[in-house]
């Protein structure tokens, strides 16, 4: 079966997932992370795109962005890449490969998803059970948009800016987001999104990337369809996505 192929839209977020090669770690030491840190605010600039939120983990880097032009996205993420690798091959005097050669993908419906996804990403080290809390993780962008923390990569998205009048009463207000545990269903629909480069939002967003794009696109369940609940209340569907 062909690759479906990936779609960004100028001015759309997009939400993107880069895994190292076989899932192996793509991240060795702190120095390591403050370098890639150091070129993806060099490839946003270059590619004029705006950053709302980032997590890097050992083995993986998720990564929320409005492109002001889409078709810039593929060249941020080779450049970005190819400086990073050729960095990690000369520190640690290997060869070869460290990324997925296919980076993940999905345009994000703003106003319904927008925040879930922000959180979704910063929340990563807490599900991985790295830390109990998001701000005691290093690598992540949740100490700036919540703490107000210092980082020159992150601009707040529009929706973010509503949150409060000003600084402090956003951040207050984004805090009170993860004090209840993201929904189940939000993790799903943006892991099933992320596996299948399909959008991330609802029927008038799908309709809407359908008339600019020609082609139809929504995120469908992979195997056998979700059954409805039986007479013990219980569910069968698909398995869980790791992303």
């Amino acid at each position: 079966m062909p690759r479906r192929p990936r779609i960004h839209l100028d001015g759309v977020p997009l939400h993107i997932v880069q895994r190292g090669h076989n899932r192996e770690p793509c991240f060795f030491g702190e120095e390591d992370y403050s370098s890639y840190l150091h070129w993806l605010g060099e490839a946003l600039g270059e590619a004029a795109c705006v950053l709302h939120a980032y997590v890097l983990m050992t083995n993986h880097v998720h990564l929320l962005l409005t492109p002001r032009k889409a078709a810039a996205v593929p060249g941020l993420i080779i450049s970005l890449g190819r400086r990073y690798v050729q960095y990690i091959n000369r520190t640690y005097q290997r060869t070869g490969t460290l990324w997925d050669s296919r980076y993940k993908s999905s345009l994000v419906q703003a106003d319904s998803y927008l925040l879930a996804c922000q959180r979704y990403i910063e929340l990563n080290p807490v599900r991985a059970a790295i830390v109990d809390d998001p701000a005691h993780y290093r690598w992540t962008s949740y100490r700036a948009n919540a703490l107000g923390a210092a980082d020159s990569r992150v601009t707040p998205h529009a929706l973010y800016r509503q949150l409060g009048a000003n600084d402090r009463e956003r951040q207050i207000a984004y805090r009170a987001l993860f004090r209840a545990q993201l929904e189940r269903t939000a993790i799903d629909d943006i892991r099933l999104a992320l596996m299948q480069n399909q959008p991330l939002g609802n029927a008038r967003f799908y309709a809407k990337i359908e008339k600019m794009t020609g082609v139809r696109r929504e995120a469908r369940p992979r195997g056998r369809p979700r059954q409805e609940a039986d007479a013990g209340g219980t569910w069968e569907g698909q398995g869980k996505l790791k992303l």
